[in-house]
């Protein structure tokens, strides 16, 4: 049995180990959690005395089979909570993470399975990033931004990387959500702003951070 903060712990670094090629640094960790560096330093330390996590300095932080394992399951039930609040109780893609947060900790061995089943074993969270299996596989996951596409891509949302409720807000003002065909236009070399089509109909203009933070699947030329 594991407390809030070492759950938190160590979905913050599985995010972070998902970042291909990335050492996890105790910085890393901090910026991700917003906590102060000391007190990152002391949580490492205790998850490597209870064996979730090893630490290097060179190597960075990994997840032990243990940590791994504890860790892959807190993302399961946040992501398959999400499913359930957006599809069964009406809430807005918006206002579902934070509530995610806190369901994600409550304790039932059951509970992930049963909720999988109920959702009819949803592959994607409504952001589009991909639920862990029960058996540990995980479907597959996007990492192709909007930003890095060729001009006259035409695409579709896959996933999105920022789930803050001002940018998913942002999202459903420009009619944008999962599925949703994007075709990139232009790219202003000025300041990497994108102009864009959106599922067909007139262009628009976006920042590059906006482009950076959608991921995209099904390109066509």
């Amino acid at each position: 049995m594991y407390t809030l903060s070492e759950e938190n712990y160590l979905k913050a670094i599985y995010r972070l180990s998902q970042e291909k090629g990335q050492k996890i640094t105790p910085k890393g960790i901090s910026d991700a959690l917003g906590n102060n560096p000391a007190s990152v330093v002391d949580m490492i330390r205790k998850l490597v005395e209870k064996g979730l996590i090893d630490y290097d300095k060179k190597k960075g932080v990994q997840l032990t089979a243990e940590g791994l394992k504890n860790a892959v399951l807190i993302v399961r039930k946040h992501r398959l909570w999400e499913v359930f609040l957006l599809e069964k109780l009406g809430y807005q893609w918006d206002e579902i993470h934070s509530i995610a947060e806190e369901l994600e900790h409550i304790k039932d061995d059951t509970l992930a399975d049963r909720l999988d089943k109920f959702l009819e074993f949803p592959e994607y969270d409504p952001h589009g990033d991909p639920i862990p299996k029960a058996n540990g596989k995980i479907p597959k996951s996007y990492s192709l931004t909007l930003a890095n596409t060729k001009e006259g891509t035409a695409c579709r949302v896959a996933a999105v990387k920022d789930t803050s409720s001002a940018f998913l807000q942002y999202l459903l003002k420009l009619k944008i959500g999962i599925g949703t065909s994007i075709k990139l236009i232009e790219k202003i070399a000025f300041d990497g702003s994108l102009v864009v089509s959106i599922a067909g109909k007139d262009q628009t203009t976006v920042s590059q951070k906006f482009g950076e933070n959608i991921l995209v699947d099904g390109l066509a030329n």
